[in-house]
């Protein structure tokens, strides 16, 4: 199984728990987690994965690996997010997505069908 890892934004804490709350509800796109972190570290993100893949049934090496490629190609990016997050202040976090290609793909096209 492929997998991807995007940074996606900045959220506030509290709108983050709400979506969260709304997607265990849904639950329609199963191989696709949503990961809200304080900081914008290799290892925050890293010890996310790690948390969330054995309970998705995800590969946790194949799912670290994706979010390590990410770091070492797009550190443009990541500095951007980073600042955004400062600007942001403590109250904030940094909003990524990791899942597999395959039902990302799912989730997408369903939003065009729709």
């Amino acid at each position: 199984m492929n997998y991807t890892f995007e940074i996606l934004g900045v959220s506030p804490t509290l709108s983050f728990f709400n979506q969260q709350q709304e997607l265990l509800q849904q639950q329609h796109s199963v191989g696709v987690e949503y990961l809200g972190n304080h900081k914008c570290t290799l290892d925050s993100f890293v010890a996310s994965v790690e948390s969330v893949s054995p309970h998705r049934g995800w590969d946790v090496d194949r799912v670290v690996d994706s979010v390590i490629s990410f770091w070492m190609n797009n550190s443009e990016s990541i500095n951007y997010w980073k600042c955004r997050l400062q600007d942001a202040g403590s109250e904030n976090l940094l909003v990524a997505r990791v899942g597999d290609i395959k039902s990302l793909q799912a989730a997408f096209e369903s939003l065009l069908s729709q």
